[in-house]
């Protein structure tokens, strides 16, 4: 199976997923890889699903190639911007944008929220979940908003890409007096 890139409106993968699935020219699979992420709005967190990718749909086909025919059927869609690296000449995802994808599906439709825990130099220790694996492409981690930063290479690009975490175990944050607070040893 062939993986196609294919980059819609940002907000509109899923109805650009949509419409192509229901096309009968393409016979293909449409993924739209998600994350589950904890956001706060109006001082409540609320659990909120987003595109792994904004702004991209991969295409999956049997075939190999995408014929004629299912080249149009992907440039006539509504929301279609354009299939990389060219829309004249759209080539499959490399093999090791093949294995990133599969690792981010293999958790299902969207992938859920990392269970960390940080050493005693503040490092993050991944322990379960999509970050599993992956803590060499953190770049930055956001402890209040509970978000990890990646730095993922796909289809020639590089993307900043937010995950969210859950800390499971602040045993390892350091020595802290009574009240709760780091201690002040002079």
């Amino acid at each position: 199976m062939e993986y196609y890139a294919v980059q819609v409106w940002t907000g509109k993968e899923d109805d650009f997923a949509e419409r192509i699935s229901n096309d009968p020219a393409m016979n293909s699979i449409t993924l739209v890889p998600k994350k589950a992420m904890q956001v706060r709005r109006a001082g409540k967190m609320r659990r909120e699903e987003r595109p792994l990718f904004p702004g991209y749909v991969f295409v999956a086909t049997e075939a190999g190639e995408l014929d004629n025919d299912q080249r149009w059927a992907l440039r006539t869609c509504r929301f279609f911007v354009r299939a990389l690296p060219t829309t004249a000449e759209p080539r499959p995802v490399k093999e090791k944008d093949r294995r990133l994808l599969a690792h981010f599906m293999s958790f299902g439709k969207v992938a859920d929220i990392s269970k960390v825990s940080f050493d005693v130099d503040e490092r993050i220790v991944v322990i379960d979940g999509p970050l599993k694996g992956l803590e060499g492409l953190i770049v930055k981690v956001d402890m209040r908003k509970r978000r990890a930063k990646l730095r993922l290479d796909m289809c020639e690009n590089s993307f900043l890409v937010d995950m969210g975490f859950e800390i499971i175990d602040r045993s390892a944050k350091g020595p802290a007096s009574d009240d709760g607070k780091p201690s002040r040893e002079s």
